[in-house]
């Protein structure tokens, strides 16, 4: 990978997306910062130019194909193509969400954002990377839609609170990985999930014990994987994460 690298990261305005920009741009890479907001996505870019990033701002929904579609034109005509796609927008869904007495729009939500957004924005943006020599694509998953972790601790800092719409949403979204996995793998296309860990961001209130910059180690690694690199698996910082 060279200078001229270009990467798209979903949901980069704040938070773990603005610090895999900020990590991604430091290699001297241009990075498109996607985001709904149009204030904090331009600020994001002023901050990430003020420090020396080759940054563009790219109105983003993904949960609307117009956007996604305006998304891809942006990018090629900024850019000229895309080697890397990191998937990182993502909700909650909005809390409580015990099972019994979940608002099911919480559900729709959560998975409509988490899932759906990432196979949206993949498959449109699917074109640009395919003109990559070493196309990279990481979704921002968590250890919380680890089955194994879920039924084997009862401690919140391995599993979350309880949640019926987020966790399960991240566990889909490493299934969809898998299956992205499996029908690129004849390709150059490497595609990885990847868990940046208990991150106090706004997602969570801030509770996370670990700062956005840590969060985001993981998903640089895997964005700069070699082209001999994993493809279909799930990495934190101390290795796999199992599913």
């Amino acid at each position: 990978m060279s200078q001229t690298t270009t990467a798209l990261v979903t949901g980069a305005n704040k938070g773990i997306g603005y610090e895999i920009a900020a990590g991604l741009g430091a290699l001297g890479w241009s990075i498109g910062v996607g985001a709904r907001d149009d204030a904090r996505r331009e600020a994001a870019v002023e901050k990430l130019r003020a420090a020396g990033v080759d940054a563009f701002g790219v109105p983003l929904d993904v949960t609307d194909d117009t956007s996604v579609a305006a998304a891809v034109r942006l990018v090629e005509e900024r850019a000229g193509g895309l080697d890397v796609l990191v998937n990182n927008a993502a909700v909650t869904g909005g809390m409580p969400q015990e099972p019994t007495t979940v608002d099911l729009a919480a559900v729709r939500t959560a998975v409509e954002t988490n899932v759906i957004g990432v196979i949206r924005v993949t498959n449109a943006m699917l074109p640009l990377l395919r003109r990559s020599a070493s196309p990279r694509i990481v979704n921002m998953s968590s250890g919380v839609g680890s089955l194994t972790r879920q039924t084997a601790s009862t401690d919140e800092l391995t599993t979350g609170p309880l949640s019926v719409a987020y966790a399960p949403s991240k566990t889909f979204l490493n299934a969809v990985t898998i299956q992205y996995a499996k029908e690129l793998r004849d390709t150059n296309i490497l595609i990885n999930a990847a868990c940046p860990g208990f991150v106090a961001t706004d997602l969570n209130g801030f509770r996370g014990v670990r700062t956005p910059e840590q969060g985001a180690a993981i998903a640089i690694r895997l964005a700069t994987l070699p082209d001999d690199g994993p493809t279909g698996g799930f990495f934190e910082d101390a290795g796999v994460v199992p599913w």
